[in-house]
């Protein structure tokens, strides 16, 4: 029975919706490792297990051609689904909230046309499973495994809402930013709410230190430099009369230069030190690195590109959407080791598709599925309809 390229796309469709029923978090991908390792032993694709949960398989790994890689991340999010559909999660406070479902469904699709023209084929293609994209170091631990050993090139992609549907992204340079967290406990006197006067207030102290750190942007940071700094949670846990001990405020922060991460941290740390001792009360601020910057190869992000004319046309380019992009990916990992190129591409298609990623209503466009899988299937040198 021979299998159509629509065929294909269909059960790549399929398979999503399965890995979307059944999310799983970082480095607990078992049951989508299993589903991924079932699908490549269907059509006969070696693979090997690489950083417990990743998988890495090779097609036509004596081609004399250059050797290229090809990602997907597989892991979910613990966020409670929101949106209701056929194919909602099962799994309660775990959903697949940014589309991993998506892309390794794509990256089976493609390797199922790749397989059946493998001949074609003038160089080896690795195909990277990766986990724990979501904060975990995946790239990192699959990189130290050997996912990229003698792959001459990477490619990788990522739906993005904000993009319309027929429209990409993929620049020279930087394309994601460098990201990074810190934690500010504020410790000051608490007492009774009737008397200030007793207390050193740290949620006082919590609220000036945010509209501090708001000012650093602004007025510590060249306009040129693309940096954000996020409070995103103040946790002071007390009752209506109590003005509590301790206040611990989180954020994030990003940026387009992975080298200015330590200067962020130093202005962070005087400016929250210094403004909690303004109201009596001490600041102790750690810092916790994640993702470096994802910094595109030009050579290989103008191949890239070529495709994604030929795929979406002359006018594919997004020109709306301000670069870099602030959100962060560990596929800097890859980039920092070999020649590569990301690539975002849109997903907004005016029917539904335009919640953000990380969003409780947020689902994965379908009609990415076959886009991609025709990218992905010419950047390995294969024919397709």
């Amino acid at each position: 029975m021979v299998i159509t390229w629509n065929d294909m796309v269909t059960e790549a469709v399929a398979i999503r919706h399965t890995l979307h029923e059944h999310p799983e978090l970082g480095w607990h991908e078992f049951e989508t490792a299993r589903l991924i390792r079932k699908e490549l032993d269907r059509v006969g694709i070696f693979w090997r297990k690489c950083a417990e949960t990743g998988t890495v398989a090779t097609l036509a790994p004596n081609a004399p051609g250059r050797h290229i890689a090809l990602r997907a991340d597989i892991d979910a999010l613990p966020i409670n689904e929101s949106k209701n559909c056929q194919w909602k999660s099962r799994i309660p406070g775990c959903m697949h909230a940014c589309g991993h479902d998506g892309h390794t469904a794509t990256l089976l699709g493609a390797s199922r046309w790749l397989k059946a023209h493998e001949h074609q084929l003038p160089g080896p293609v690795t195909l990277i499973f990766q986990p724990a994209e979501e904060g975990g170091h995946g790239a990192k631990r699959m990189i130290e495994d050997g996912a990229i050993e003698g792959v001459d090139a990477i490619f990788g992609w990522h739906n993005w809402p904000a993009i319309p549907f027929g429209k990409a992204i993929c620049p020279d340079g930087v394309v994601m930013a460098a990201n990074g967290t810190f934690q500010i406990k504020l410790i000051g006197n608490g007492g009774h709410a009737s008397q200030p006067e007793c207390c050193n207030d740290p949620v006082l102290a919590a609220s000036a230190v945010t509209m501090a750190l708001n000012q650093i942007v602004s007025r510590r940071i060249a306009p040129q430099q693309a940096v954000v700094i996020s409070v995103t949670s103040i946790m002071a846990p007390s009752a209506d009369t109590v003005i509590p001990g301790e206040v611990l405020l989180g954020g994030s922060i990003r940026l387009a230069d992975s080298s200015m991460r330590n200067k962020i941290y130093s202005l962070i740390d005087q400016t929250a030190i210094d403004t909690a001792r303004a109201y009596g009360v001490v600041a102790h601020v750690e810092h916790t690195p994640r993702y470096d910057a994802s910094v595109n190869d030009p050579t290989e992000a103008a191949h890239f590109r070529a495709h994604l004319a030929r795929e979406l046309g002359p006018q594919w380019m997004d020109t709306s959407l301000p670069l870099p992009v602030m959100a962060s990916e560990d596929f800097s990992y890859y980039l920092q080791e070999i020649p590569g190129a990301f690539a975002l591409v849109g997903a907004d298609d005016g029917h539904g598709h335009n919640h953000p990623c990380h969003n409780s209503n947020y689902d994965f466009n379908d009609g990415l599925i076959p886009l991609v899988m025709r990218l992905f299937s010419r950047l390995a040198g294969a024919q397709v309809p």
